[in-house]
């Protein structure tokens, strides 16, 4: 058994200086060119990751280009533990974490954050960090991490997390200085997802967070080709960003409107399909939209990241005067959407629904969530896969912005926040 570990180090340390240098190189994917693709250069490549059980203990062992630092921490509801890493490229299979194995019910990985990555294992049970290693000088040249866990009882397990959770505590910061408001509409657009956090995907292995962000990127194009707007995105790449992050780049860049993209899926409901666009409200307006909202809402978790409500800011009159009228813009904006969407899209059956998404919660800026179609149906698949029909998507929602802020581009009013 030790020979073939060995065998199989070595083979893993080969390909790792053949992944390597084949980045560093600058022969990548065809979106890697120009300053990109030397900003890429040599990154820390993970070529295998491996699951040993030895009685009470379990031992993860990460196979990388050269070796990192890695900081553990542990959460509740459901247990996981997180390792942090600086930016690491994965280069695993795709059951890679699929596999139960000891204390380890599953795992996943990504970029989590600009320079940072982050895996998040699934726990079958309590347990902790009993050691942490780097083998530096591994068989075929690799560096070896491994981390071992120990079974232990709830009350040390609970003591650990909540170690892991004030430690990770940021200590509040002042609220910036506000910013001249811009002449133009300004318009943020959220892909859903990212990073560490995959979203939804389908039997071919696509996944939503890819599928939104190039959706996200046509349409801020679009947008931009006008002149009439001024548009940002939360993301630009395949980063995980919390969804109190997105709510407050939309706050912080003043938006007048804010569209966060998703291509859901269901299981074992492939006869389900069709676009559907989302408002903010308190009360769901079914059962379907209740059940959607609250698996959103739990993309904080997915990444490892504690999940705290977003607050209400509903604490005078004034505010809640706002909170309407933003709602009511919202609705116009989602009425707009649904009759651009008529012509070209298979509509949901109730194509305008409402529930409490935690990415619609900023009372100042309309916002709205479009689902574009359901991963798990095949027709609502090689639509979204089309490049024809994402043309027409982008032109129709580009035509239902256009007709939100109508009034306001005829005033030329540069004051109004809201149109």
């Amino acid at each position: 058994m030790r020979i073939k570990a060995l065998i199989r180090l070595i083979c893993v340390g080969l390909l790792v200086s053949l992944v390597a240098t084949f980045v560093a190189s600058g022969t990548g994917p065809a979106w890697a060119t120009g300053s990109d693709a030397s900003k890429a250069a040599a990154p820390v490549i993970a070529a295998d990751v491996s699951v040993e059980v030895e009685g009470a203990k379990t031992r993860f062992r990460i196979a990388l280009s050269k070796p990192v630092t890695a900081q553990a921490s542990l959460m509740e509801k459901p247990d996981r533990l997180i390792i942090d890493l600086p930016e690491v490229a994965f280069h695993l299979t795709p059951e890679a974490g699929r596999q139960k194995a000891g204390l380890i019910s599953s795992y996943r990985y990504g970029l989590f954050a600009p320079g940072r990555s982050r895996v998040v294992m699934e726990l079958t049970q309590p347990a902790t960090v009993s050691g942490m290693t780097v083998d530096a000088n591994a068989a075929g040249g690799t560096a070896l991490l491994t981390i071992e866990l120990t079974r232990t009882e709830r009350a040390d397990f609970h003591r650990a997390a909540a170690d892991s959770a004030a430690k990770a505590a940021q200590p509040t910061t002042a609220e910036p200085a506000s910013l001249a408001k811009d002449a133009l509409p300004v318009i943020v657009i959220d892909p859903g997802h990212g990073g560490i956090d995959p979203g939804a995907n389908s039997v071919g292995g696509v996944f939503e967070k890819d599928l939104v962000l190039s959706f996200a990127q046509k349409l801020q194009k679009a947008l931009e080709a006008s002149g009439r707007y001024k548009v940002l995105m939360t993301r630009d790449k395949d980063v995980f960003i919390s969804l109190g992050d997105r709510v407050r780049a939309a706050r912080s860049a003043q938006a007048d409107l804010f569209i966060s993209i998703h291509a859901d899926s269901i299981s074992g409901g492939q006869e389900v399909r069709g676009l559907t666009v989302y408002t903010g409200s308190e009360r769901a307006s079914d059962a379907d939209s209740a059940w959607l909202a609250e698996r959103e809402n739990k993309a904080d978790a997915v990444a490892g990241v504690e999940s705290t409500d977003m607050p209400d800011d509903v604490s005078d009159i004034l505010v809640e005067l706002t909170l309407r009228e933003t709602r009511s813009f919202s609705h116009g904006f989602a009425t707009r959407l649904v009759g651009a969407f008529d012509s070209v899209a298979r509509l949901n059956k109730n194509p305008h629904r409402q529930a409490r998404f935690q990415v619609l919660r900023a009372h100042d800026v309309p916002s709205v969530l479009v689902e574009l179609g359901y991963l798990s149906s095949k027709q609502d698949l090689d639509l979204l896969l089309s490049e024809e029909w994402r043309g027409k998507m982008v032109s129709a929602m580009s035509a239902a912005v256009d007709r939100f802020f109508a009034a306001r581009l005829a005033r030329q009013d540069a004051a109004a926040v809201l149109p």
